[in-house]
């Protein structure tokens, strides 16, 4: 443990230069106290950690002193190759620079771990786009995502509906979800969501805008997400489950939160099982098509206008199963091949 801290800490300076005592305490969640037996015990080993007295004071390495990753494990070597992401990486036009990034740390590696990338790429492969998608990234992602690595603002001009509008972005980062791009950007005082594939032309100006630094992209996407969820599932349909219904419920609700809640609501279950709770979901159409894959599984009992949908549709399918089963249709006969020298 205490080996992993000190590797830690050698290259925590090797990125930031200089770092004072309580900054190498907060990023490696020790006291200070530790740091500074860390920093003896690395002076003692040959590594020349100086440290700058004053105030604007703090440790730094002297003399360009740079690690070439020996204390890296196994799993910490493969993982770094894992984490490498090909496929989106090359949508944004950064192929090239991932490549060379992982022959610069091949290069590092000592001699046993040169094998991660292989081991790696032998157990392990991303396919980011979802089913029937087109595979190729969607256009202007290379401009935006030069964009979003230089902070330039950015003309865009975006498909709404059947209009195209334009606004003026301060890029703060892309995100893929489920094979689909979105830029997250600053339009005046709004931070707001652009699908890229119905982006239709960007201008990456040479004017720099000044970042938020306080910003969470990951924590801003996962309140948009479950907030588009939640305004999605606007309305309720309550429903009587039978024991396997309330276990297929969980592949055919919207979202997982739709599925927790509703077992959350379900009430104790009758004389034969079955349990009545209420189901978020997007509207009655939705919710028709969906129960519909239940089956005998599931009794809607509000609202009137689903319950009635589905009866009906129960009702066509018991006459369409009681008649005798129809007769296949005759196929026409082939037409005789002709015979040679009729042609």
């Amino acid at each position: 443990m205490r080996a992993a801290r000190l590797i830690s800490l050698v290259l925590l300076l090797q990125a930031r230069e200089t770092m004072t005592a309580p900054e190498l305490a907060r990023e490696l969640e020790v006291s200070e106290r530790t740091v500074y037996r860390d920093v003896l015990a690395l002076s003692a080993a040959g590594v020349p950690v100086y440290a700058d007295r004053g105030r604007a004071g703090g440790y730094r390495l002297l003399g360009g002193y740079r690690t070439r990753l020996t204390g890296l494990t196994r799993d910490e070597a493969e993982a770094l190759f894992l984490a490498g992401l090909p496929g989106p990486a090359g949508d944004m036009g950064l192929a090239d620079a991932v490549a060379s990034a992982e022959l610069k740390v091949l290069a590092a590696l000592p001699p046993t771990l040169r094998d991660a990338p292989a081991r790696t790429g032998q157990r392990f492969h991303l396919d980011v786009p979802g089913w029937f998608r087109e595979v190729g990234p969607p256009p202007w992602l290379t401009e935006l995502a030069g964009a979003v690595w230089r902070d330039r603002m950015v003309e865009l001009r975006y498909r709404r509906g059947d209009r195209e509008v334009a606004r003026t972005v301060r890029p703060y980062g892309l995100v893929l979800k489920n094979g689909v791009w979105y830029l997250v950007g600053r339009v005046g005082d709004d931070v707001r969501t652009y699908r890229v594939d119905r982006v239709t032309g960007v201008e990456v100006g040479g004017e720099t805008f000044d970042r938020d630094e306080g910003f969470d992209l990951a924590g801003y996407w996962r309140e948009q997400a479950e907030a588009f969820q939640r305004g999605v599932l606007r309305e309720q349909a309550t429903v009587r489950l039978s024991p396997a219904g309330l276990r297929q419920l969980r592949h055919l609700a919207d979202a997982p939160f739709a599925y927790d809640e509703a077992v959350a609501a379900t009430g104790g279950p009758d004389g034969q099982g079955w349990v009545v709770t209420r189901l978020p979901v997007e509207s009655v159409e939705v919710a028709y098509h969906q129960l519909l894959g239940l089956g005998p599984e599931v009794e809607v009992l509000d609202p009137p206008e689903l319950r009635a949908r589905l009866a009906e549709a129960a009702d066509r399918m018991a006459r369409r199963y009681a008649g005798p089963k129809p007769e296949p249709e005759p196929q026409p006969e082939p037409e005789p091949e002709p015979e040679p020298g009729q042609r």
